[in-house]
């Protein structure tokens, strides 16, 4: 197949150097002539786009739209309007009311939108999932996600005042841009219903974004998860805690170890990730699936609707800690 790839920074080139690797056609276009540059060394084989028209115009099967969030909405647009099935890297936007009018005009063109969740096809975290759809820990009452990792040390290679991270009018901040962490949860839980939420800028980093937020949401099962998310810790952590009436699972991504604990005292269940593939084969397997949906193999896992869902979470996340309020969803 032939890819044409919008944005070929850190998660661009990842996925066109996947993409290569599986022996597909892509193209590249990045607003930054230099970002391109480095593209193409780190993933040979890429070949230039002279820009998004022309990209388009060449007729990929589809679409990868890797920029900024604050043009996601504008480039996939274009994208559907050339004929393209696309590939929406997380979040599908910055605002959720340009999200209706894209899927609405996909759905005319006969094209789909999906959007990259990658956590979803992290093996060591759909066992988490295929443990509560089990039923392993009864009735789930509570969880607390958490993720926290200082943002000049994501990418030792670039000043992290140039990432967009810290733009709020790129679509930065840490509650949009750790929008996984709301992402999952609700494919772990179901729907949300209301949430409260404290947030702000505390640090000395650059920006004008949230660079910590605490928020806690209740779904319409009767979970009631924290979930919280920062630039600012100096070690890496994301993990998953889960309190069930008969036990309780843990799950941490760095080690991709998943615990059961109890029912009875002291009884705990090791899945051990250790053998799991690493980490970054979930981007791989993101983008088998990415194809076997153009195939018309599979339906995509998260399309435009279930990320508008996060995306409307986080939303009403900044809109409790502006007002200090409890926000229905």
């Amino acid at each position: 197949m032939r890819f044409l790839v919008v944005g070929t920074g850190s998660i661009g080139t990842r996925h066109a150097r996947n993409l290569l690797a599986m022996g597909h056609e892509v193209s590249g276009w990045d607003a930054r002539a230099e970002q391109f540059d480095l593209a193409r060394r780190a993933a040979p084989g890429l070949l230039a786009s002279a820009g998004l028209g022309p990209g388009l115009a060449a007729g990929p099967d589809a679409a990868l739209v890797c920029t900024p969030p604050a043009s996601h909405v504008a480039v996939a647009r274009q994208a559907v309007e050339a004929g393209c099935h696309v590939f929406v890297e997380k979040p599908v936007a910055h605002l959720s009311d340009e999200v209706p009018g894209l899927l609405d005009a996909a759905k005319r063109a006969g094209r789909f939108v999906t959007v990259g969740f990658n956590l979803r096809f992290l093996p060591s975290l759909r066992r988490v999932k295929a443990l509560l759809d089990a039923g392993r820990i009864g009735r789930v009452h509570a969880a607390r996600a958490f993720f926290g990792y200082y943002l000049p040390a994501w990418r030792a290679e670039r000043d992290y005042k140039e990432n967009y991270a810290v733009s709020a009018a790129q679509g930065g901040g840490a509650l949009l841009d750790l929008i996984h962490d709301f992402d999952y949860p609700g494919w772990l839980f179901g729907e949300a219903v209301e949430l409260c939420c404290m947030a702000g800028h505390v640090s000395a980093l650059a920006g004008d974004t949230e660079d910590l937020a605490e928020v806690t949401v209740r779904f319409a099962s009767g979970v009631v998860v924290q979930i919280h998310v920062d630039y600012l810790r100096r070690a890496y952590r994301r993990d998953l805690e889960i309190i069930g009436s008969d036990g309780v699972i843990t799950w941490d991504y760095a080690s991709r170890a998943v615990h059961v604990l109890g029912p009875e005292p002291g009884q705990v269940e090791l899945h051990d990730g250790a053998s799991d593939a690493p980490n970054e084969d979930m981007y791989v397997e993101e983008m088998r699936h990415f194809i076997r949906c153009l195939e018309g193999r599979e339906e995509p896992l998260v399309d435009g609707w279930e990320a508008l869902r996060s995306l409307r979470m986080v939303e009403a996340a900044k809109t409790a800690a502006a007002e200090r309020r409890w926000v229905n969803l």
